[in-house]
């Protein structure tokens, strides 16, 4: 069970090693637990309370970091020669101790404790001042020793003769030059000599160009200096490992003073991240009982934000062990119970409290089941893990643990887990452990109401706003609120009496106030389709087409005319290429109106009927005749 990640003390742990300079220190913190020894936490606490006054009077310490010198020291302490650079670390952390020393002296005029560290620093300042005289900007300096300096001459007047006697040569022979410039191969001073000319030079061929035109020639006037500049590079090397090694053995000399100087830096360190995180948090020095007793004004949660974090007021002990905590879902309820544990986890780890003023009593272990601990990999359901890590907390738990524990009994069915949380609060309840829990449960609240020794809390909810307050009422069960959240949301009221039926019976109805909003009108709800009434008949399709308009035909796009208009079925007749045919008028598009193409009173049988049908109807008018006229479909 990892506690401090459930309840986010890994999250301040973080921010307090940020707050750390020496890798030590960090290490430190990030292993850091709480104290079993009362003096030994009232000292921590004080440590934390005196470094946050020297910090507010005097500002950060000047702290390095240790890492680097550590390498150095063992180095020295195995005779190796050390080089300039850790040489310079070794002077860098004498400095910073004698700065240090200065800040603790600073801080003697405020009767700080933390200044009596003072005289456990030493600075070592003739070896400081050593390493500082002989060593600069990563070298050894010239005056380090009479005899490196004198060296260092030699090997500056030889270079320049070497250069001078380059000159001459190359003036001398400016026909023979392929450049007029000398230059270095390989170490050694050439001067640049045309090809064909390289025997008219006297010395050493060190190179030639890359089309092999020119030679790099040494010539042999410049040879001997170069013999003379190398003995003296080695004489210089002997000089500088000489003041290396002598300043190694010197710090060799001061190996345990300095580690010395170290540990009580790292200690520092350490001490100042405490006051350096209490600042940060705008945080407060707690009391400390072992009276198992609880008392927290104004707490907040430490990781969130102080200006918006509503104070938590808070006690248990004596009387009380434990607290069942109810509310609605979002009420606060997790967040106040993380909120002490997480204020008294700090103060039992010689930290500060987010609390205006604080009384915590120290606690053998914390305990805690928040959190559904689903884990896929070992099969384990919601309810499975939750149950897993509950029989792990009971069995650690003693009567100097405190517990918490958050939607005690869910996961499973309602009345079996109201069962099990309840056989979970006689467990911790005999055990005599503080404990905090949540619950939804109205039967655990019956339970903690007449039990000795638990109480019911709840968290305030603002039904207008339906905004939590997160403001906790001991002494006073909560309700879920979910009736009101959902009246007040729209839920009908018939809705909400069958479901407090359900949850509470009939007799429970009358507790509740519905809003006019809640009672909807059956015949009102919502918007209504709206139907087109029918007609009997297609009138208004009747005069859409006229005989004789001509018309498209879809989807085909035929041109046909009219024959017969529509009728009461909504079906015309069309006069297309060799014959006639009955089609819907929405498959029919007017194409040219029959005004348009025919005089008044056009006799439309000369285009619809055959030659004979109108002799034969001609007839017919004139005198009774026998005879049929047919028309084509």
């Amino acid at each position: 069970m990892n506690i401090e990640k459930q309840i986010e003390f890994d999250k301040i742990k973080e921010k307090w090693e940020a707050l750390a300079v020496t890798e030590c220190a960090k290490e430190k913190i990030k292993n850091w637990s709480f104290c079993l020894s009362e003096s030994e936490l009232r000292r921590q606490i004080k440590d934390t309370t005196d470094s946050r006054e020297i910090i507010g009077k005097l500002g950060e310490p000047p702290l390095p970091d240790t890492i680097e010198i550590k390498e150095a020291l063992s180095a020295a302490c195995k005779g190796e020669c050390l080089t300039t650079y850790q040489l310079e670390r070794v002077e860098k952390i004498l400095v910073a101790v004698n700065r240090l020393k200065t800040y603790l002296n600073h801080g003697k005029m405020y009767k700080n404790p933390l200044s009596g560290y003072e005289k456990d620093l030493d600075s070592a300042e003739d070896l400081r001042d050593e390493i500082s005289r002989q060593v600069r900007n990563g070298a050894v300096d010239d005056y380090a020793s009479k005899n490196l300096s004198q060296i260092r001459k030699q090997i500056v007047k030889c270079e320049e003769q070497m250069k001078q006697k380059a000159g001459q040569i190359m003036n001398t022979n400016k026909k023979y030059m392929a450049d007029s410039y000398y230059t270095f191969r390989n170490g050694r001073l050439c001067v640049p000599v045309k090809k064909e000319f390289k025997l008219k030079i006297t010395g050493s061929v060190i190179g030639k160009s890359a089309t092999g035109s020119t030679f790099f020639i040494e010539p042999s006037g410049i040879a001997r200096y170069y013999e003379e500049l190398q003995s003296l590079k080695i004489s210089e090397e002997n000089e500088v490992y000489q003041v290396l090694y002598t300043l190694s053995a010197m710090v060799a000399a001061r190996v345990e003073l300095v580690n010395n100087n170290i540990a009580v830096i790292e200690k520092l360190d350490f001490i100042f991240s405490k006051g350096k995180l209490s600042m940060d948090m705008d945080a407060a020095e707690p009391s400390i009982n072992t009276e198992r007793k609880i008392v927290l004004k104004n707490a907040k949660h430490p990781l969130m934000d102080k200006n918006t974090c509503v104070p938590l007021q808070f006690k248990m002990g004596d009387e009380i062990h434990g607290i069942v905590i109810t509310g609605p879902n979002t009420g606060g309820k997790t967040v106040a119970i993380k909120t002490v544990m997480l204020n008294c986890l700090m103060a039992q780890c010689g930290l500060h409290v987010t609390c205006e003023t604080a009384d915590i009593c120290m606690n053998s272990s914390y305990l805690c089941d928040i959190g559904d601990g689903q884990n896929i990999t070992e099969n384990l359901s919601t309810f499975s893990a939750h149950i897993k890590n509950v029989l792990e907390v009971l069995e650690e738990t003693d009567q100097d643990s405190f517990v918490i524990m958050d939607e005690l009994g869910s996961g499973t069915d309602p009345a079996e887990g109201m069962g099990i949380a309840i056989a979970i609060l006689e467990e911790l309840k005999k055990s005599g452990c503080l404990f905090l829990v949540t619950t939804h449960y109205p039967e655990v609240k019956e339970y903690a109401d007449r039990t000795s020794s638990i109480v019911n809390a709840r968290m305030d909810f603002d039904k207008e706003t339906l905004e939590p307050v997160y403001k906790m009422v001991i002494g006073e069960a909560g309700e879920s609120c979910a009736f009101y959240i959902a009246g007040r949301l729209g839920m009908p009221g018939h809705m909400l009496v069958t479901a407090i039926c359900s949850a509470y019976g009939e007799a429970a109805v009358k507790n509740y106030h519905f809003e006019e909003k809640n009672i909807i009108n059956q015949n009102s709800k919502g918007s209504k389709i709206k139907k087109t009434k029918k007609t009997n008949g297609n009138i208004n399709l009747r005069n859409k087409y006229n005989r004789g308009d001509s018309v498209i035909v879809l989807p085909d796009k035929k041109i046909g005319i009219v024959c017969e208009p529509v009728n009461e079925k909504g079906v015309l007749r069309i006069q297309l290429p060799g014959k006639k045919i009955w089609i819907n008028h929405k498959r029919v598009k007017l194409h040219v109106a029959a005004a348009e193409l025919y005089p008044e009173n056009y006799d439309f049988s000369v285009v619809f009927d055959t030659v004979e049908n109108r002799k034969l109807r001609h007839d017919m008018e004139r005198k009774y005749i026998d005879g049929v006229i047919e028309y084509n479909e």
